[in-house]
């Protein structure tokens, strides 16, 4: 049996006896609304928009609260589409995985249409310019929004949409700028742009992204310039800020050989050009949280029924806050450079080890809890807990270190740096800090691509990779130091850790940690023990 709209009309029972769960709704009459009058349109096909985003839409589906569904593009990734979209009916296998260790299979029909952004452009722009339309999303990662690189240049592709304003753009934040025009040109119609990335206020980087391309047509007298009050006018155009929290892996071989034995054919996982991990199934934990700050000029669609949570934009940025500073995506990286370094090959496994068990702990309780503000609707101490009590230990769900590894410098500022600045806000001294200059430490000899065995390893890609690697290349694993003048350029670089740690006192730390990591094998457990058991 093949995932297709035939199969499933023809053979639901098929399905159904295995342990699918089944669309409730008339699929064909979703798709032709959708299509004619669109409602939401999301940029970024890929594991976390299928498991998450689309199976709310369903349940608004299955439920009757809702009577069309999402539109797919991928802005630079055209293979997820061609590869896991397009050949399956824009249909997908959503397997949650419980920490019981039980399974919810579900066939996911809420994408009606999937489109390669660039390829399909003048389709998309048609899309934008329907007054149905009422938001558009976004899980494109913090890269998706970049208009520069690591060394503070433009990057080529925004410099040719800044001049070339009529050609099909090539950097994603000017096709929404340029798609943004569209609508504005066909009627000034309102919209909400929601980016639904996981970093701190992430509405306004997609507004200051947009707004850039507008700034510099207007300039150039190739926009109309009323353009920019449009875009400033929360009655047309808003941006609200989000909070998403879903853990979702690659495809897993596991998963595949399970539907493979359920029958399921053509269910291969794909790995594209771009370093995307795709298959006609994604496989997630069951916890899932959104929240968004309810601004939507054009309405929305009633997504509370299916557990989202709408608030104020304050209340966003304490939730966001807590989860991203504090109780799972700081603890997630540590998670991730140390899995490496102690040749971890699972996130679950790693929680087993009772000494980085009690390293999160104590990062989480001791040092970050602290400063975190209550945001009143998700308690963060209950969060924490079930983070480390039920998400991070749950067997089933096949995530790696090495995944959540990459980007590693582009995470530090949000999720440490954060933390820092709210200790000097509040005018408490970071020098007392141990937890947090130990992850630091353990990064750094992350980077130098050889784990606490001796034996090395390539670390996980990363935009300034090449660069950080090349600072530390005289250090070698016996080496007794100093190291001030070999860290001080990376220790002191505000743009990876939010301050310059040389100026509040905490490099000192994080270079005696990191010459104790360096001292041989098994350096780094070594130094692991006498941090967290409290001899140093």
């Amino acid at each position: 049996m093949r995932l297709s709209l035939e199969e499933l009309q023809k053979n639901s029972r098929f399905w159904e006896e295995r342990g699918y769960i089944l669309p409730k709704f008339d699929i064909a009459k979703v798709r032709e609304k959708t299509l004619r009058q669109p409602v939401w349109i999301h940029f970024g096909a890929g594991n976390i928009f299928r498991a998450f985003l689309a199976s709310l839409q369903q349940d608004l589906l299955d439920n009757g609260y809702h009577d069309t569904g999402i539109i797919a593009c991928a802005p630079f990734d055209d293979e997820v589409i061609k590869k896991v979209y397009i050949p399956y009916e824009n249909l997908t296998l959503l397997v949650n995985l419980n920490g019981d260790g039980t399974l919810e299979k579900r066939v996911i029909a809420s994408i009606v249409h999937a489109l390669c952004a660039r390829e399909n452009f003048e389709e998309v722009e048609r899309f934008f310019q329907n007054p149905s339309l009422q938001l558009v999303s976004f899980t494109i990662t913090e890269k998706g929004y970049a208009l520069k690189d690591a060394k503070g240049e433009y990057l080529p592709e925004v410099l040719h949409d800044v001049e070339n304003p009529d050609s099909t753009p090539r950097s994603t934040m000017g096709m929404v700028a340029k798609l943004c025009y569209k609508r504005f040109v066909a009627g000034r119609y309102p919209i909400a742009l929601v980016s639904m990335d996981n970093f701190a206020h992430n509405g306004t980087k997609l507004y200051e992204a947009v707004r850039f391309f507008a700034e510099r047509w207007v300039e150039k007298g190739t926009v109309n310039s009323d353009f920019l009050s449009y875009l400033d006018d929360k009655n047309f155009i808003s941006f609200p800020w989000t909070m998403i929290d879903k853990i979702t892996p690659r495809p897993s071989e596991k998963i595949k050989k399970l539907l493979q034995e359920d029958g399921i054919e053509g269910v291969e996982i794909f790995r594209t050009a771009k370093g995307s991990y795709v298959a006609p199934f994604v496989n997630a934990e069951s916890t899932g949280y959104l929240v968004i700050e309810d601004t939507f000029p054009n309405g929305r669609p009633p997504l509370e029924k299916a557990g989202v949570i709408f608030t104020d934009k304050e209340t966003v940025d304490k939730v966001e806050k807590m989860k991203v500073c504090t109780c799972l995506n700081p603890l997630h990286t540590v998670l991730a450079v140390y899995g490496c370094l102690l040749g971890y090959e699972s996130i679950a496994e790693e929680m087993k080890d009772d000494l980085l068990k009690a390293f999160l702990e104590k990062l989480a309780y001791e040092e970050a809890l602290p400063v975190v503000v209550d945001p009143g609707i998700i308690n963060p101490e209950e969060f924490l807990k079930e983070v480390l009590e039920r998400r991070f230990p749950n067997p089933h769900i096949p995530d790696t270190p090495q995944r959540i590894a990459t980007d590693t410098s582009q995470k530090i500022p949000i999720r440490f740096g954060e933390t820092l600045k709210s200790y000097l806000n509040a005018g408490r001294d970071i020098k007392e800090l141990k937890y947090i200059p130990l992850f630091f430490a353990g990064w750094l000899r992350y980077l130098m691509g050889v784990d606490d065995f001796g034996r090395t390893f390539e670390p996980s890609p990363d935009p300034m990779l090449e660069e950080l690697r090349s600072r530390l290349k005289t250090v070698k694993i016996g080496d007794r130091g100093p190291f001030t003048d070999v860290l001080r350029p990376i220790l002191s670089d505000s743009r990876i850790f939010g301050i310059d740690l040389f100026e509040y006192g905490l490099a000192q730390k994080v270079e005696s940690y990191f010459k104790k990591m360096v001292a041989g094998e098994n350096a780094v457990r070594k130094t692991l023990e006498e941090v967290v058991r409290g001899s140093v």
